[in-house]
């Protein structure tokens, strides 16, 4: 019988720091750079923590407290990051639907819409495994809270880019919390099955970026980057930090 959801509030500790290094902004063509910088950074002491989410432009940090919280209803934590892998290959579909003009964005998420489905296929897995099903869907109130940040009515580019950044975003994000998990979790099994996802997240997350400079100019792009980043960690701050929830 599944627990019943858990809503916990752990503390937020405030950071800052610039867009990205122009040295982190490079990634190889099969995306593990990302990860592997990440991989440097891959202990348990504050320092690396904050390090790690610098790498990603985060302004706010997840207190690594909120592994201890999670990994007692980790079911639910399971069922939440499947829906986010099924929502993520969905966003994909979107943009090359909405882009199909965009040669280099169709070429560079076509792989990963299927990459999303064959993680929500190993979550899905490892939920089956676990002797627990899937459940109803979450509503995401941090991916609805970014999307209600997004700039309308701008040029066609503009609208692609609010897009492709939200998209980062969100990749960045759980890229973070997938990091704590690898770190902090009990689940020795958990802990590198989620280091796998963290590695692929911030591949992802400089995908986005990286296409975004490609077809506006990077100046543009840092711009509403930091802009993004500002809200972003408002709503991180506002909402309460839960632990059946991805983000």
């Amino acid at each position: 019988m599944k627990p019943k959801e858990q809503h916990v509030t752990v503390s937020h500790p405030g950071y800052s720091d610039e867009f990205y290094s122009e040295e982190s902004a490079v990634v190889t063509s099969d995306g593990n750079a990302a990860g592997q910088e990440l991989s440097k950074s891959h202990d348990t002491t504050l320092a690396a923590n904050l390090e790690a989410v610098r790498m990603l432009g985060l302004k706010l940090p997840t207190d690594p407290r909120w592994v201890n919280v999670a990994e007692k209803t980790i079911e639910e934590i399971l069922t939440d990051h499947a829906f986010c892998e099924q929502k993520a290959a969905t966003m994909g579909v979107t943009l090359i639907v909405k882009f199909s003009d965009h040669a280099k964005l169709v070429d560079e998420v076509t792989p990963l819409v299927a990459e999303e489905w064959g993680h929500f296929r190993k979550v899905l897995k490892e939920l089956k495994k676990r002797g627990l099903n899937l459940g109803r869907q979450r509503k995401d109130e941090y991916v609805v809270a970014l999307h209600n940040q997004m700039r309308k009515g701008g040029s066609r580019e503009q609208t692609m880019m609010e897009y492709l950044l939200v998209s980062a975003m969100v990749e960045a994000r759980s890229c973070e919390r997938f990091r704590l998990l690898s770190l902090y979790c009990q689940d020795e099994y958990l802990r590198k099955f989620y280091y796998e996802f963290m590695v692929s997240e911030a591949g992802h997350y400089r995908m986005f970026i990286d296409l975004a400079k490609h077809y506006l100019p990077e100046d543009q792009v840092k711009r509403r980057w930091e802009e993004m980043l500002i809200a972003e960690a408002e709503i991180m701050a506002n909402l309460e930090l839960r632990g059946d929830r991805v983000h």
